[in-house]
């Protein structure tokens, strides 16, 4: 029961990533929990949720799906305020990577940017919504030259579709996953200028307005994320916005369909999230010819790394674009599978987050103390700014038994709850999809078996033995 079967999990290599993502986690402990009846677990209650919502019917579902509760109101604060405190923090941070420490434990440049930012910052926007349209670092450079919120000096083409965004991506996602040094300060602060200076130029050129929504990746992946938000915003008068508790993504439920690029999109953030966590299994360490417990660094598996991104990607879009033909056929409805799977793209999103949470969830909670630590004394001048300059980091809580089954504990929850809230997104985009319940509900058979997959292997690939 601690151990998926050798061949399901070749089959599963070979046929289908999966969400999961994690960096430095530790799992040793883990497999002394009883795994397998997690798995069973978590997998049933995902299931439970597709069967449930088969049986309701569509009225109520929608009628419960509509319940909003409005809040309260809030001033709007000017974006270029907003971005130009982005943009300060961000040279202040960039700044540390080029004359502080070369260490990238000491220096605050890399735990800021992998763990507090691409982590944290993607975690605290699914609570409280889009924050990065509001604190990018672009808007208020723009507006010095009067160029925020106009049309381009040229336009986007709109047959390029989300190419640039898929393209920036990929190089990111390289970069960080495969890239021999990812963590050296100074290395990644000219990465993180180049990106910066890159879409000012493509802002300024195509508009500020088309280049975030279709080219500028973080803009149009952080705006996902952050539609997952109970909390939704509506403009109320010029100054103000109202805030409307609703149903975790509800946003996104009736949303325009991607085009094939935008879906693409979505399936390569997956993907490398996945390939993040099982290129650290001794499985994927194995199949490569590569003794796990003698690890000879990433310089000597950067090509087999960037085959495996590749074909991760690939088989994802493959498993993806099949799933909802499939679902579309049983439906009697395969001449709109394309557009189907425009709309339906939208409920991998919560299954991406669950899987970032749990996945990192020991990540942010040894390098969120190095981050605090880093802070206090950014440029290695002796300084001690917030008074954390002389903490240790303890990484105690991962040497008990009590604390490792509060992290898989709250690991399997978090990824369950994300399958769970997947699987009711799509019951409710199929419904606007297909002319009938019946349809609807025979379209998504073959993803609800996809998604209790997914949840078996994610909580799987967090017990197996890692580097």
């Amino acid at each position: 029961m601690r151990r998926l079967p050798a061949a399901a999990i070749t089959l599963l290599f070979l046929t289908a990533p999966t969400f999961a993502q994690a960096h430095g986690t530790e799992g040793g402990l883990v497999l002394l929990l009883p795994t397998g009846y997690y798995l069973l677990g978590a997998g049933l209650a995902v299931a439970a949720s597709f069967l449930l919502l088969a049986f309701v019917t569509a009225q109520e579902t929608e009628r419960v799906a509509a319940m909003r509760l409005r809040l309260f109101t809030v001033p709007d604060v000017p974006r270029e305020i907003t971005s130009a405190i982005g943009f300060f923090f961000l040279a202040f941070l960039v700044f540390a990577g080029i004359v502080g420490s070369r260490d990238p434990v000491v220096n605050p440049l890399p735990t800021m940017i992998w763990t507090i930012w691409w982590v944290c910052f993607t975690l605290f926007q699914a609570v409280v919504g889009p924050l990065w349209h509001h604190f990018n670092p672009w808007t208020a450079i723009l507006a010095l030259f009067g160029r925020n919120n106009r049309e381009g000096l040229l336009k986007l083409p709109v047959r390029a579709g989300y190419r640039i965004a898929v393209l920036q991506f990929a190089v990111f996602a390289w970069f960080e996953l495969i890239y021999v040094a990812p963590s050296d300060p100074l290395r990644l602060a000219i990465a993180v200028i180049a990106f910066w200076a890159f879409n000012l130029a493509g802002a300024f050129i195509f508009g500020e307005k088309d280049w975030m929504a279709r080219a500028e990746p973080f803009s149009i992946f952080f705006g996902l994320i952050g539609r997952l938000s109970p909390f939704h915003r509506e403009p109320i008068g010029e100054k103000r916005t109202g805030v409307v508790l609703t149903w975790p993504g509800m946003t996104l439920i009736s949303a325009n369909a991607l085009p094939l690029t935008g879906v693409f999109f979505i399936l390569l953030t997956l993907s490398t999230v996945s390939f993040d966590g099982l290129s650290r299994t001794f499985l994927w360490l194995g199949s490569i010819h590569v003794n796990p417990l003698e690890f000879p660094g990433r310089s000597d598996v950067e090509t087999s790394g960037t085959s495996g991104l590749i074909g991760m990607f690939a088989a994802m879009s493959a498993l993806y674009l099949g799933t909802v033909a499939l679902g579309c056929r049983l439906a009697g409805r395969s001449d709109i599978w394309l557009a189907a799977s425009g709309r339906l793209i939208y409920s991998l999103v919560p299954i991406a987050l669950a899987f970032q949470a749990a996945h990192y969830l020991t990540s942010v909670l040894v390098d969120g103390q190095n981050a605090l630590i880093a802070l206090s004394d950014p440029y290695s001048l002796g300084w001690n700014l917030f008074g954390t300059a002389g903490w240790h980091t303890t990484t105690s809580f991962l040497n008990t038994m009590s604390g490792v089954s509060l992290i898989f504990n709250t690991q399997t929850l978090v990824i369950a709850l994300g399958h769970i809230t997947g699987i009711v997104m799509a019951h409710l985009i199929a419904l606007r999809i297909f002319d009938t319940p019946r349809q609807a509900v025979a379209s998504q058979i073959p993803l609800a078996a996809l998604m209790v997959f997914y949840t078996a292997f994610g909580l799987w690939l967090l017990a197996t033995p890692r580097i």
